[in-house]
């Protein structure tokens, strides 16, 4: 069994690291906030006083962070402490061009691989993310597998550039329909009747999606990836949803919970 470093322990990064102690795989983890590690150690893992340390004796790195600058960030502290023959799987949503700086600041003979993930926190509990590989990911495959069904991507890039066309479509369907059902509002139709009519048709998920219960995904987290994607392309539509989304994200009591709640506030069923 791979000993495998994780590091990044936020809402997906700790149920995906306790799936790897589920397996049997001798884990170190770190996180910025140490405190995140404590029932991953009670469980068996060994938590790491740095970046540095968690990965130096790893065999499997894997990166789970919120956003471009975190990734950057640490990677200048890991790596000059990766070994040869090491694999760092980046899982973070970042998009492909953090991607390719990293390719370019890894040493011969450490592999990168792009793993971003699909799928919020039932799924990273329950091991069942989809997981969308770029890159030379067949000597990790197995690892990967913990967490969900692995799709090869293609090149080392693609799995980050997919993620950001998925969460694109998703986000922005949330968005629709919370504006189809802001409409609704106005037109005084229930919600019952108007979330009906709409989880029958194409939007279906994203309906599903705009009222989940139990899931996390900040508004703060869809304001960095919808501003990736318009970063990426002439994207008019998603500019829009992200000036929803970045109203939400700027009300503290709004910007870290789930964009369930930026829907309400899209609604006005949420004062400022």
């Amino acid at each position: 069994m791979e000993k495998i470093a994780f590091l990044g322990l936020g809402h997906m990064g700790e149920p995906m690291a306790r799936q790897l102690l589920a397996a049997k795989h001798e884990l170190t983890v770190w996180n910025r906030t140490a405190e995140k590690a404590d029932a991953l150690v009670e469980a068996g893992a060994t938590l790491a006083a740095s970046p540095a340390d968690a990965v130096r004796e790893a065999d499997v790195v894997i990166t789970m962070l919120a956003d471009p600058a975190a990734v950057r960030a640490l990677a200048d502290a890991v790596v000059p402490a990766l070994r040869p023959g090491v694999y760092w799987v980046e899982m973070s949503t970042v998009g492909p061009d953090v991607v390719a700086e990293l390719g370019a600041l890894v040493p011969a003979g450490v592999t990168l691989v792009d793993a971003p993930v699909m799928g919020s926190t039932d799924k990273a509990a329950a091991g069942q993310l989809g997981i969308l590989a770029g890159g030379d990911a067949a000597g990790v495959e197995h690892v990967l597998a913990h967490f969900g069904p692995v799709t090869r991507t293609g090149a080392l890039g693609s799995g980050a550039a997919l993620k950001l066309v998925v969460n694109t479509a998703v986000l922005g369907g949330v968005a629709l329909v919370a504006e189809a059902m802001k409409l609704a509002d106005a037109l005084g139709l229930t919600e019952d009747t108007a979330k009906e009519a709409l989880s029958k048709g194409p939007l279906g998920g994203a309906v599903a999606r705009a009222f989940a219960d139990g899931v996390h995904f900040g508004s703060d987290l869809a304001v960095k990836d919808v501003a990736l994607a318009t970063g990426s392309a002439e994207l008019p539509m998603m500019e829009a949803a992200l000036a929803h989304y970045e109203a939400a994200a700027a009300i503290p009591s709004l910007a870290h919970e789930d964009v369930t709640r930026a829907v309400a506030h899209i609604r006005g069923h949420h004062a400022p």
